[in-house]
């Protein structure tokens, strides 16, 4: 029993060196009393809209929503799209000089492609709205909408006279001579933008969906080589001629 007594007094002695809340931790069957959690705080109306959410998920959390923050607008579906479109991550998609979302744009308010890509089906290109465009629609919402980065840099090239130089994303050979306006005419073969350009009111950022077509010698050609519009034309009957694209 007397070889124990060193090592009892070394307990005791580390535990009074730690302090009471240590002793009390290591003690069984004490539980420390719970210290007090300063509660989650909104610094922006986005930030808002997600402690919102937290809170309808796990009632017990304690937010914080400031007054000049406990607004409608910006609309949650609007924060939300801004933030996946504005992903850096280049395997998500380019990074573009605005995070434009077109699944918040041509998904959830229906956009139809034309209104923003205007002449497309009068015009070999199909080109890119102009700020002016775009403004036609963001100068009449809330300024709350500011908030958000991409609303206040879009006012800003408008403010300056300039155009946004996005990122392309499809983009053919300069030999090889696509007419937009020949293929939005065949829409009764079911020829639709999504045909080349993919689901794009699903993507937050527009990137290049894939698409495998097969030779009838089941060799496969990718989408935009030049395999994959011949199979496309041959499909629908459309000329194969050389000239057809390549003039």
């Amino acid at each position: 029993m007397g070889s124990h007594r060193p090592l009892r007094r070394l307990v005791v002695l580390s535990l009074l060196s730690l302090g009471a809340g240590a002793a009390l931790l290591l003690a069984p069957g004490i539980t420390p009393p719970a210290t007090a959690k300063e509660p989650l705080r909104a610094d922006t109306v986005c930030r808002a809209h997600e402690l919102k959410a937290m809170k309808l998920a796990n009632p017990e959390l304690e937010i914080e929503i400031p007054e000049q923050f406990n607004k409608d607008y910006p609309t949650p579906a609007a924060c939300e799209s801004y933030k996946k479109a504005s992903d850096a991550d280049p395997e998500t998609g380019a990074v573009q000089p605005i995070a434009f979302s077109h699944k918040h744009h041509a998904g959830e308010w229906k956009i139809d492609c034309q209104y923003c890509h205007s002449g497309t089906d009068r015009s070999r290109a199909a080109g890119v709205p102009s700020v002016e465009l775009c403004m036609g629609c963001h100068e009449q919402f809330p300024a709350e909408y500011d908030e958000i980065p991409g609303i206040a840099k879009l006012k800003e090239y408008w403010a300056n006279g300039e155009s946004i130089q996005w990122t392309q994303i499809h983009r053919l050979p300069e030999h090889v001579k696509f007419q937009h306006q020949a293929h939005m005419r065949r829409s009764d073969l079911g020829i639709q933008c999504q045909t080349c350009h993919g689901p794009v009111e699903t993507m937050e950022k527009v990137v290049m969906t894939p698409d495998t077509k097969l030779w009838p010698w089941l060799v496969p050609t990718q989408k935009l080589e030049m395999g994959w519009c011949v199979m496309c034309h041959r499909d629908n009957g459309a000329s194969q001629d050389c000239l057809t694209c390549h003039y």
